[in-house]
């Protein structure tokens, strides 16, 4: 039987990701162009780290833009290749016009060489100012961010995905900062110190 904290959380996660897809309904992915001209302008990666991206869900904010602009930088871009439940993910080598693997979940994959990213740039569904993030509730970005201990994670979301106060548990990984199509946010260091 679950503990009745761990029940509580369970249950407030799952209202906040309804309230999430509502508030996330009326936006329109191409805003992610916007995104990307202020992650570029407030936050540029370092030419020559490898990033991580995803590709958009149906819903989501489309940081394909993003992910071009970077590639063309000179950034190693990689995607992440959904694994078994319980595992973290693996992230391969994607290039603009690659062809992509469709997997469980709707998500695709490229078919790159697996690489390990410094900065990840995290889809989620709600976030709040103290860099809380809200996924989808598989686990996978959480148990991936623990074992990759000097990356840095910046949630890529809508503005209208900020809530006042995201649910937690003792298992969710925090943002570093947060890319929308209004701006960066910045919770903690992106430097490493």
């Amino acid at each position: 039987m679950a503990a009745p904290h761990s029940s509580f959380i369970v249950e407030a996660k799952r209202a906040a990701r309804e309230r999430a897809l509502v508030a996330r309904a009326g936006c329109d992915p191409a805003w992610g162009a916007r995104l990307a001209g202020h992650v570029l302008a407030e936050m540029p990666p370092a030419i020559g780290v490898v990033v991580a991206g995803f590709w958009p869900l149906d819903g989501e904010i489309d940081i394909r833009p993003l992910l071009e602009a970077l590639h063309a930088r000179g950034n190693s871009v990689v995607l992440p290749e959904t694994p078994r439940r319980g595992e973290p993910l693996v992230f391969r080598l994607w290039h603009p016009g690659m062809e992509m693997v469709r997997e469980r979940f709707g998500t695709f994959r490229p078919t790159g060489e697996a690489m390990t990213p410094e900065i990840l740039f995290v889809p989620l569904l709600a976030f709040d100012r103290a860099g809380r993030r809200l996924g989808y509730g598989g686990g996978f970005y959480d148990r991936t961010l623990a074992r990759l201990p000097g990356a840095r994670a910046i949630g890529c979301a809508f503005a209208a995905q900020e809530m006042d106060e995201v649910p937690t548990g003792p298992e969710d990984f925090r943002l570093h900062a947060i890319a929308t199509e209004r701006g960066v946010i910045v919770f903690r260091s992106l430097d490493g110190a």
